[in-house]
């Protein structure tokens, strides 16, 4: 069963969150979770806590050619994995071709994303349509001067394409920064520190409070500029946040460049490196809808192509300290997409 934890909770503690959007297309976070399953049997109840206290490594991942094509097929005996230099055993290996997806869709709606929000909206709502099985799960939200939950978890593309059609470019009722990259089109106040994209933040969020506690496969979809303003977590914190939760951010890098005028434009290294570091990818696809759309096409191809690997580390200490992995498989140029570590933190009760 799916534990499903509000974010209101830590985002009110952040500057500019509105309860807006969670309120009126999401559930009451304080609305207990309702179930239908029957009492677990005290057989059951024995297996559950015997898990939990098994310290297992999953390490999804994508394996391509040197053509860039993905590579099917591969094998338990093809893959070796290594945790801070030490080879380590495998418990198994699988292809996670149709197995169930949590899936996260960040949007950004700041002023800077005006010309090409509809694009995003359009592009993005096809997208779901074809990605989500039946065992799949997807929620959505915006970030600007706030972070909202625009639809929790569904297994319905039309309910996540009605409330991304329903999101809106959010300058803060226009008052100022409006053409300051990374500021949003959101206020400057002249007291304190900026907010206008608080990007990090929306990836803090996300990762903790809606990805945190789901099990198996998980991915983060960012259609962003890249720019942050104003976030109260740093990129390192947004990218910790991630990786504890088991969790691929994708960026699919679309941005108005006409929008940045003589400012510059630095949103591509910070994408880049939350990007590499989760074991997913950066796509640049400007204000383009058909690299847009070839964007999210090789998204969907790599979520249906992956493989996940489980050992158990022989480190067994669980001191919350990261460990770096690094998998390998044998073959002529082949090129392994996967995150570059983990935090062995204590499983949770």
């Amino acid at each position: 069963m799916r534990i499903r934890v509000g974010l209101a909770a830590l985002m009110l503690g952040l500057p500019g969150f509105s309860l807006a959007g969670l309120a009126q297309l999401a559930p009451s976070p304080d609305a207990p979770p309702v179930s239908t399953a029957p009492a677990p049997t005290q057989d059951e109840q024995s297996v559950a806590t015997f898990k939990l206290q098994v310290n297992l490594v999953d390490m999804f991942f994508t394996v391509k050619d040197k053509q860039g094509n993905l590579v099917p097929h591969l094998t338990k005996d093809d893959c070796t994995i290594s945790e801070d230099k030490e080879p380590q055993k495998l418990k198994s290996f699988v292809a996670e071709t149709h197995q169930p997806l949590t899936l996260g869709i960040l949007l950004d709606t700041s002023g800077s994303q005006q010309r090409v929000l509809p694009l995003e909206q359009d592009v993005g709502a096809q997208f779901l349509e074809r990605v989500l099985q039946k065992k799949d799960e997807a929620f959505l939200l915006s970030f600007d001067v706030n972070v909202d939950l625009l639809q929790d978890y569904t297994n319905s593309p039309r309910l996540l394409s009605r409330a991304m059609s329903k999101a809106e470019i959010n300058t803060a009722g226009g008052n100022g920064a409006a053409g300051i990259p990374g500021a949003g089109g959101g206020t400057i106040p002249t007291i304190g520190a900026p907010k206008g994209t608080l990007l990090y933040d929306a990836v803090y969020l996300a990762s903790n409070e809606k990805m945190n506690q789901e099990t198996g496969r998980k991915a983060m979809i960012l259609l962003t500029d890249g720019e942050d303003e104003g976030s109260v977590h740093k990129i390192q914190e947004a990218i910790a946040a991630a990786q504890k939760s088991n969790v691929i951010v994708y960026t699919i890098l679309i941005a108005d460049r006409g929008f940045y005028g003589g400012f510059g434009y630095s949103g591509y290294s910070a994408m880049k490196k939350l990007t590499e570091e989760t074991g997913g990818r950066l796509i640049d696809v400007g204000n383009n809808g058909k690299k847009l759309e070839a964007a999210f096409q090789q998204i969907e191809d790599e979520l249906r192509t992956q493989y996940v690997a489980s050992y158990t580390p022989l480190n067994t200490k669980l001191d919350g300290t990261f460990r770096h992995t690094t998998v390998e498989c044998r073959g002529d140029g082949l090129k392994v997409q996967v995150r570059k570590g983990y935090f062995a933190v204590p499983p949770q009760n």
